[in-house]
């Protein structure tokens, strides 16, 4: 897998630079905050920021510090949809998707123990990946992923029941993020 494709998509994805009123984040540039900008050395104009700095902001806050790099060593397909779904919603969100459809697909508890839902990659859920991969293979992938997706397309609409605001995005959410 190659972290760097998955954050040119990403990037392209999210386009430049945007300042919709609805988005809380405010000024935006390929996808990047100001306020996640400012808080990793970026001090300029947004409307100016470097799509490399962006990318190297995607590939340490959303890919390395999450440990995504470990989760693709067993499921490169499951890796690049945390990915996705941390830089939209979240590195604790999206990892908390994946121990939440762990948990629920363990046959209660009979293939691997429940994990914690702490919203970090460590040894357990690894291990568990691992071992819904061994007894699931390539099949589970895809009904783990469809379990992630599922979660993000119910927060997705959430979103959007919470802060009519929101729906402003969800056609684009559910169009660019789900399937």
């Amino acid at each position: 897998m190659n972290v760097a494709d998955l954050i040119d998509e990403v990037i392209t994805r999210e386009g430049g630079y945007s300042n919709h009123p609805a988005d809380r984040g405010g000024p935006t540039n390929w996808g990047i905050t100001q306020a996640v900008a400012r808080a990793n050395g970026y001090a300029g104009p947004m409307q100016a920021l470097p799509r490399a700095q962006a990318a190297a902001i995607y590939r340490r806050l959303y890919w390395d510090q999450p440990g995504y790099g470990f989760v693709a060593e067993l499921a490169p397909a499951i890796a690049a949809e945390l990915f996705d779904t941390a830089v939209n919603m979240g590195v604790g969100t999206a990892t908390g998707f994946l121990q939440r459809a762990l948990n629920a697909l363990n046959r209660n508890q009979k293939d691997y123990p429940d994990l914690k839902v702490d919203r970090v990659i460590g040894a357990r859920t690894l291990a568990a990946l691992q071992a819904f991969r061994v007894l699931r293979g390539t099949t589970g992938d895809r009904v783990l992923l469809a379990a992630i997706e599922a979660m993000q397309g119910e927060r997705y609409i959430a979103l959007a029941e919470s802060r009519p605001a929101n729906e402003a995005f969800l056609y684009g959410w559910l169009a660019n993020r789900i399937g």
